[in-house]
């Protein structure tokens, strides 16, 4: 997509209120081996100027990927590469789901952000992170 200068950490924008998106925020939180992702909500601080800077990236409100490069991912490019960052089996994962073509990848992460609040909730406010985790975590 574009780049970003961030501090060299991997950083996950989510969506704060998202009950599915704070799911995927713990479960990579469970399996960051390295610790090294850093998140912040959509709505938060921290997002709104690398927002403001890349309207390209107005109408994302689930995910976004940004590596330690500064490279921003958007939608199942977000995903794989959240899971090749985590190793192991999601690393293997993320390089078979790759054979799929993106239209097909997208269309399916597409699906589920469309339907994420119906399906797994939203919450009122972002939920406040774990007390050990909250270092990781940007305004």
């Amino acid at each position: 997509m574009s780049e970003v200068s961030h501090g060299g950490s991997p950083l996950l924008l989510y969506d704060g209120v998202c009950a599915l998106c704070n799911a995927a925020v713990t479960f990579v939180l469970k399996r960051d081996r390295s610790q090294a992702v850093r998140f912040a909500p959509l709505e938060g601080e921290t997002a709104a100027p690398l927002l403001a800077a890349h309207p390209e990236l107005a109408s994302v409100d689930s995910m976004v990927w940004i590596d330690g490069s500064g490279e921003m991912l958007t939608r199942s490019a977000a995903a794989l590469a959240i899971a090749r960052h985590l190793g192991g089996f999601w690393a293997v994962l993320a390089a078979i789901s790759r054979i799929v073509p993106t239209f097909l990848r997208d269309a399916l992460y597409d699906l589920v952000a469309r339907t994420r609040y119906r399906v797994f909730g939203r919450y009122d406010a972002c939920p406040v992170p774990p007390t050990e985790h909250r270092g990781r975590f940007l305004p």
